[in-house]
């Protein structure tokens, strides 16, 4: 694979701020169209910043951006399905509500969709917002970013907070995004081993910046796994 030839997403020298923290530092990174990445590190690397500045959610204070091969920001993040680390809805919606809302107000949401995902996570359309467990909500926040036919998704931890029975739909979701709809996703997560099967790159955080990056298969040939390598690096 050509990874230079019009990539999703091309980061270079980024530098981030908040006060006095850096939470990015001259980070430079490349994610190829119509391919699963994983953006992987310990807490505090940097990669919740990384992935809003690709959705548009913060700009870097300098350094160079390419989404989806126009510059970040506002009008590339109508093209991003983005779940945030943090995402939260109104406790007064239902399924169904926060579903109507989502077709009203992000491009290439489908309904139909959603309904078939909510089906599988195990979400009824009556349900409140108000009366779920974390990860029923996580369920749902995840289904509605899945449901957006967006070319390019930004996952910052989907996992978090979901059981292993869930996971295993969430990831047969992903799959079927990828196949399917040839979308380039994004993925930040601490659940290595049950996920990386699914990644064809990894680019491993610390302190803001890229320690590496690079083919999944050839990072598992030389180290055994991308867990390895993140033991290996980080451990």
């Amino acid at each position: 694979m050509n990874i230079t030839a019009n990539p999703a997403i091309e980061a270079d020298r980024l530098n981030k701020s908040y006060g006095k923290k850096q939470a990015v530092k001259r980070l430079s990174a490349v994610v190829p169209q119509h391919s699963i990445t994983a953006v992987l590190g310990p807490n505090g690397a940097g990669k919740s910043t990384f992935m809003r500045m690709i959705a548009g959610q913060a700009a870097p204070d300098d350094g160079r951006l390419t989404v989806l091969g126009r510059t970040a920001g506002q009008d590339v993040s109508r093209k991003v399905a983005y779940l945030p680390d943090r995402a939260r809805w109104y406790a007064h919606h239902t399924v169904e509500q926060a579903a109507q809302w989502c077709e009203r107000l992000q491009t290439g949401f489908d309904r139909e969709r959603a309904r078939e995902l909510f089906d599988s996570f195990g979400l009824d359309a009556g349900m409140k917002v108000s009366g779920m467990s974390k990860g029923q909500e996580a369920r749902l926040m995840l289904a509605l970013c899945l449901a957006r036919e967006a070319p390019l998704l930004v996952l910052d931890e989907p996992f978090s907070g979901i059981d292993m029975i869930s996971r295993e739909k969430i990831v047969g979701a992903l799959i079927d995004a990828f196949g399917e709809r040839m979308q380039t996703v994004l993925i930040s997560t601490h659940e290595i081993a049950e996920t990386e099967s699914l990644f064809d790159r990894a680019i491993f955080m610390d302190q803001g910046t890229v320690v590496l990056e690079g083919e999944a298969e050839r990072l598992r040939a030389e180290r055994g796994s991308l867990q390895q390598v993140y033991r290996q690096l980080f451990g």
